[in-house]
Parts: C-alpha cells; sequence; structure tokens
C-alpha cells in the first residue's frame, strides 16, 4: 500500500423523501470515504480500523473489499457498527450519531501495526478522536510514523458529539502538530477559531508543525497556506450539485493521490513543490470531489474520470483563450 487511512468506518442513513423517519442506508465514515477515493483514483490503499461481526461490519468489509482497499490490518469485534442519520438541508448536512462502545471507537491494537515500507502516506481525524481507546491508539500510531511517511489530517468537526469545544480545540492543536498536511472545511474553520479570519488559523497550524494547510470553501474552491509564502487558492469545478457527503473526502484523497504523482514521499519534500506544482495538486484534488458532488452519496470518481475532466477543463479554457 501506498497510502494507509485510520479511522472510523460507519453506516450513513440519509433522510429521503419516502417519509419524515425514512432514511437510506449507505457505507460511509471520513475515513473510509478517503480510502475509498485514495483506491478509486489508482493507488494502493489500506485501512485500519475494527470493524463489527454485525450486519453493518459485514457490509462495510466487503464495500472496501469491493473497491480494491487492503483489508489485511483491520480488526474484527463483537462490538456493534457506528450508525449516523443525516439531515440533508440547503446550506449543508445536520447528522447525529451512535458511536458509544462501538467496534471502531473500541479499537486498541496492541501491539501497534507496522506499515509496510512502500507506504508513503497516513491520515488520521474525523470523530475517531473522539472516543478512547481508538483516539489514543491512532494518536500513538501517527507518533510512532512521524518524519517517516508524510502525515495528513482531517479534523471533519462534528460539533453534535463534542461536549466541551474549547477543551476540543486544544487537543486539535496537538493533532495539528503531528501531520505535514492539514485539510480544512471552512465550516471547520469557523468552529475550531470562531470570529478569527481563516488566515489566523491556518497560521497556528504551521506554527504547531505543519507544512502545509488548505481550507476548502465548497464550490468556492480551496486556500492554501505554507511559511514563507502568499496564500495560493484554486477554482472549484462548476458542476450540478446532487449530493455534497463525501466532498471533502474525496478532496483529501485527491490531494495525497496528486502529491505522490508529483514524488512527494516524505514530508520534507512538500517544502519543494512549486506554486504550479501545487495549483495541480489542488486542481486534481477539486475535481475530483466536483465529480463526487455529482452523484447521491459518497461516490468517488475513478482516476479516468478525473483525468477526463481535467482534459474537458483545458480544452475548453483554450477555446475560451482563443476568441476574439
Amino acid at each position: 500500500m501506498r497510502i494507509a487511512l485510520t479511522g472510523e468506518a460507519l453506516i450513513d442513513f440519509t433522510a429521503s423523501e419516502a417519509g419524515t423517519l425514512a432514511f437510506l442506508g449507505h457505507e460511509g465514515g471520513s475515513p473510509l470515504n478517503t480510502a475509498v477515493a485514495c483506491a478509486r483514483l489508482g493507488q494502493p490503499t489500506g485501512f485500519l480500523t475494527q470493524l463489527s461481526s454485525d450486519l453493518f461490519g459485514e457490509r462495510l468489509m466487503g464495500f472496501l473489499q469491493r473497491n480494491g482497499v487492503d483489508t489485511s490490518f483491520i480488526l474484527r469485534s463483537g462490538a456493534p457498527s457506528t450508525l449516523a442519520f443525516v439531515e440533508r438541508t440547503p446550506q449543508t448536512n445536520r447528522y447525529a450519531f451512535y458511536t458509544q462502545g462501538s467496534a471502531d471507537a473500541t479499537w486498541a491494537p496492541e501491539p501497534l501495526p507496522q506499515l509496510p515500507a512502500e507506504c508513503r502516506f497516513l491520515h488520521f481525524g474525523s470523530i475517531s478522536l473522539l472516543q478512547d481507546p481508538a483516539a489514543t491508539r491512532i494518536a500513538d500510531l501517527v507518533a510512532a510514523n512521524r518524519g517517516q511517511r508524510v502525515i495528513v489530517f482531517d479534523p471533519n468537526v462534528r460539533p453534535s458529539l463534542i461536549t466541551d469545544m474549547a477543551a476540543y480545540r486544544e487537543r486539535v492543536n496537538g493533532w495539528f502538530g503531528m501531520a505535514d498536511l492539514v485539510k480544512l472545511s471552512d465550516e471547520d474553520a469557523a468552529l475550531l477559531a470562531p470570529g478569527q479570519p481563516v488566515d489566523a488559523l491556518a497560521a497556528e497550524c504551521l506554527k504547531a508543525g505543519a507544512r502545509a494547510v488548505i481550507v476548502t470553501r465548497g464550490g468556492d474552491g480551496a486556500t492554501l497556506w505554507r511559511n514563507g509564502h502568499a496564500p495560493l487558492s484554486v477554482a472549484a469545478p462548476r458542476v450540478t450539485v446532487v449530493d455534497t457527503i463525501g466532498a471533502g473526502d474525496t478532496f483529501t484523497a485527491g490531494l495525497s493521490v496528486a502529491l505522490l504523482s508529483h514524488g512527494i514521499e516524505q514530508p520534507g519534500q512538500l517544502d519543494a513543490l512549486t506554486d504550479d506544482d501545487w495549483k495541480g495538486v489542488m486542481g486534481f484534488a477539486a475535481t475530483a470531489a466536483a465529480l463526487n458532488c455529482t452523484r447521491e452519496g459518497a461516490d468517488p470518481p475513478t482516476l479516468e474520470a478525473v483525468h477526463a475532466a481535467l482534459a474537458k477543463a483545458q480544452i475548453t479554457a483554450v477555446a475560451a483563450a482563443s476568441r476574439p
């Protein structure tokens, strides 16, 4: 595997129009979505978590395997699967999570798994960091791999699960310091640093030790911050949005896949990327995320689909530039 991810795997029940309590189930969880996206985008990908032996856990295991994700590091448990219920609103999505004592929340491998030498990226974050023992063991895994692989952190803040936001913000600062690349949404930024400009939060991430910070703004694109450089922004492709679930996860996957294609295999190599390199990396990620939004649920595109969309956009741009 070239990319490893650790964290929750769950079933998302999304509200349907069939009734006030009618929900449709989809395999989900931010790390799982990102793992599937990485695999569909052509990079050998592995997932580290614990799945239940219940009917939902079996569904999650089969889904990962059908999408080509390496499941050899996954532990099994008789604890229940995590469940999430999602209500769509015009602006965003509202979530209700059922996580207490679940299989992924009680992930506590002993000893820690040893990632293969060819693994160059390790992702962590999301609601898996809100419950022990999984939160502690994930932090241990990241610490054990710090400096050896590019560490990617996506907090994916879910306020409905956070009982003490002030304490959570303190913990997030520690996780910023463990990451080489931090990816946030503008909603994450507003929750982590209310009333502050995004630039200030990005500066705090860099001060904590991150080499690059990227904040996504949905249809308004994304912006990159690095030490010693001006902020760098890219636009988001214009698409007909069907569903935004999984868009941020697909963007995060696109970053790692594109960075690998640029030869990035060690944390220090991030500093050598040019503005044009980063524009290409973020453009790839934004295109992958946009394509995900054209379908219902988290449904990341293939590498071929992203390349086709990028080629079409380039042709369109060239045609527009040549008009008198």
